[in-house]
């Protein structure tokens, strides 16, 4: 990888909305994951959820994404923006720029210091 900002141009060339890369940057004992996504104005598919096991922390490096969670709440990020996903947070991707670049933390017990977006509590 170049930057966290650099874009295949494989990519680029797609119209596509179904196809994301997921690169792993970090890995760690206890799960532990930090990936770059990026989206290509994808959005999850009607009616299908994201319900992880582990925490998911997001932050938009370049672009923008709307995410909503299942009791029906949505959250705009922009670039810089980020929120911290509590495992079994269902949600999901609504929309996403073209491109979109997300960095992602995956782990068990993640906890944010910074203020972040508000999440809905689990049901």
């Amino acid at each position: 990888m170049h930057t966290l900002f650099h874009i295949p141009p494989s990519l680029l060339a797609q119209q596509s909305t179904d196809q994301e890369i997921f690169e792993p940057i970090v890995q760690g004992p206890h799960g532990l994951l930090v990936e770059r996504i990026i989206s290509h104005g994808h959005t999850t598919p009607p009616g299908e959820w994201y319900d992880q096991d582990k925490d998911e922390w997001v932050m938009v490096l370049q672009g923008e994404a709307t995410l909503e969670y299942a009791n029906g709440s949505t959250v705009h990020l922009v670039q810089g923006m980020h929120v911290l996903l509590p495992a079994h947070c269902k949600h999901r991707v609504a929309t996403t720029s073209t491109p979109c670049i997300w960095l992602a933390v995956h782990g068990q017990g993640l906890h944010s210091r910074c203020a972040e977006m508000p999440v809905p509590p689990l049901p």
